[in-house]
Parts: structure tokens; C-alpha cells; sequence
């Protein structure tokens, strides 16, 4: 899993490429999710549109995430989810449950909508 950052209107977007699965692509996410939250990265969008395969353990990392983001006041969306990845999100009955965008302008404009103001 490789992943890159940039920033656009105080919004962290996170790029990412590969297969978010068990192991070290986990794990990753895990340890991304965490950084962010330590350096108080209150709007994080996760651009999924190069992630090829997400499993239960990529699922499970995003999910956890989402929940630990939440309750640190931070959000995190997703952006561009691929026809891969959105069905298998939409078999485990997480789309949903999920902020997700397929423009990234209004991915961005969607966290002051919603408050999320650093």
C-alpha cells in the first residue's frame, strides 16, 4: 500500500494505491489513522480511487478509524471509492454508514458544512 498526503483547504487528503488487506496494508491505515489523530488532523479525506481490494482486516481498520476519529472529534470521508471496494463495502453493509464522495471539491466543502473547523 503506498500512500502520499496533501493538503487543500485545511483538509487532509490522503492518496492512497495498492490492496488495503490483512498484514502490513492494516496496519498501515492503522498507524495513519493514529498519526493524524495525534497531530489533531480534524478533516481527513481517504482517496480510495487506486485501492484495488479491501478485506475484513481493511474493512475492520476503517471502520475502527471512523469510530476513534469520531470520538475525537475529527471526520474522516472517503473519496472515490472504486467498483471493487464499494461492493465489497456494500455487501457488509457499511456504504451506507459512510460519508463517501465521488467529486473532491465537494468532499471538501462537505466538512464545513458539517462543522468541522480546525
Amino acid at each position: 500500500m503506498d500512500v502520499s498526503f496533501r493538503e487543500e483547504e485545511g483538509v487532509i487528503i490522503v492518496d492512497m494505491q495498492g490492496r488495503l488487506v490483512s498484514g502490513g496494508p492494516a496496519e498501515s491505515l492503522r498507524q495513519l489513522i493514529n498519526q493524524l489523530l495525534v497531530e489533531d488532523r480534524g478533516r481527513v479525506l481517504l482517496n480510495l480511487s487506486e485501492v484495488g481490494w479491501i478485506d475484513s482486516s481493511g474493512i475492520g481498520e476503517l471502520v475502527s478509524g471512523i469510530k476513534r476519529a469520531e470520538a475525537s472529534g475529527c471526520s474522516i470521508k472517503l473519496l472515490r471509492v472504486g467498483d471493487r471496494v464499494r461492493h465489497v463495502l456494500s455487501i457488509s453493509r457499511l456504504l451506507p454508514l459512510l460519508e463517501v464522495f465521488e467529486d473532491e471539491d465537494e468532499a471538501i466543502e462537505s466538512f464545513e458544512d458539517s462543522g468541522q473547523d480546525e
